[in-house]
């Protein structure tokens, strides 16, 4: 027979007990908060406080506690409380200045702060300076590179691209076109050192060159796959060929768009004669300096990092192989890219990032 008080009766919605049998099952939460979940869910179901702490290997008394918090509280009463710490020696006058100068100032002999100078401009350890700079999330040791385009056209041609990716017109390929010129076929002087248990692999950092090669490459949005050509120029006559080659790859009955950027030889007067001859191809123009609008740039860099950027090349036949293996094994497995950004989320952060120069007075 149970004595003492009795208890308040425990409920719960459904969405709630889910939550805490997924807390009971979690293996990255602390085990202490997976016991407390396990408590409120035995008193949940009718289980006397003794039998709880016979069942969890708690006393008494935290059982109680912490089923008297989830009746107060819920789910956040399971949390511990924020307890007090040490007194704060660093007053928030001190850290006004730490921000006022990484973000007005720079160094008078340096192009950007360390911790150390920073440190001693203001009067504090090195440590609390990155401190503070990661809890303000700044790194004035790391620079991103942007080019605003200058094109006259560049919201009616950022609003005709997004709006082949968002929307792509029915009977029709969608397709997004480039070059990657100039890859070097690269022979490292000495072989690598192979990865072992403890250390990176070893890469000489010289070279010899034995010729290069250039990629040209048709991304269709909508299935992923890509058709490639290597060729050892990227004149406009080679443009014309791998045209010709995308052309014939697509069904008669579909139409072509096809996205490409302002490198001239794709402006060649040949070109357009010829495109003024196939008039299903119509081609877009990205805006200048507005490569990224082109989903093959995507592309290029995984083909880049996972095939190129660290293979050892005798000659170009062996780098243009690799390419032929590694293009042959994306098809196999294709996937798209996924564009999400509008045209509209685009020009307002085009908008955002200009207002932010115009402050700097450069």
């Amino acid at each position: 027979m149970t004595r003492g008080r009795p208890l308040a009766p425990l409920e719960m919605t459904d969405q709630t007990r889910a939550q805490l049998e997924a807390m009971t099952r979690s293996r990255s939460l602390p085990q202490a908060l997976a016991v407390r979940a396990r408590i409120v869910l035995l008193a949940a179901d009718g289980w006397p406080n003794q039998a709880i702490k016979d069942a969890v290997g708690r006393s008494a008394v935290t059982v109680g506690k912490w089923r008297q918090r989830f009746l107060q509280r819920g789910l956040h009463g399971l949390y511990d409380e924020l307890r007090p710490g040490a007194p704060r020696t660093i007053t928030d006058e001190q850290v006004a200045e730490v921000l006022y100068q990484t973000l007005k100032h720079k160094p008078a002999h340096a192009t950007q702060w360390t911790v150390r100078s920073m440190g001693a401009a203001t009067g504090l350890s090195k440590d609390a300076v990155h401190r503070i700079w990661r809890a303000f999330s700044l790194q004035p040791h790391r620079q991103k590179h942007l080019k605003l385009s200058t094109d006259p056209f560049f919201v009616d041609k950022v609003r005709d691209i997004v709006g082949l990716y968002l929307h792509p017109p029915e009977h029709a390929v969608v397709l997004c076109v480039d070059e990657k010129s100039q890859i070097q076929a690269l022979e490292r002087s000495q072989p690598l050192l192979p990865l072992g248990l403890g250390y990176v692999e070893g890469v000489t950092h010289d070279y010899q060159r034995h010729g290069t090669t250039t990629l040209f490459a048709a991304l269709d949005i909508a299935t992923g796959q890509v058709e490639t050509l290597c060729t050892p120029r990227h004149r406009h006559q080679e443009f014309l060929r791998f045209l010709r080659q995308v052309e014939a790859s697509v069904p008669a009955a579909l139409d072509l768009h096809l996205i490409v950027d302002n490198y001239g030889t794709h402006k060649h007067a040949k070109i357009k004669a010829w495109l003024a001859q196939h008039p299903r191809c119509h081609i877009h123009y990205t805006p200048t300096y507005a490569s990224w609008l082109n989903q093959v740039e995507i592309w290029f860099n995984l083909i880049t990092r996972q095939a190129i950027r660290r293979g050892s090349f005798r000659m170009v036949k062996e780098l243009i192989s690799r390419i032929e293996r590694w293009t042959q094994q994306w098809n196999d497995h294709p996937h798209p890219f996924m564009w999400t950004a509008t045209a509209d989320s685009i020009l307002a952060k085009i908008t955002r990032l200009c207002a932010a120069i115009s402050t700097t007075g450069h």
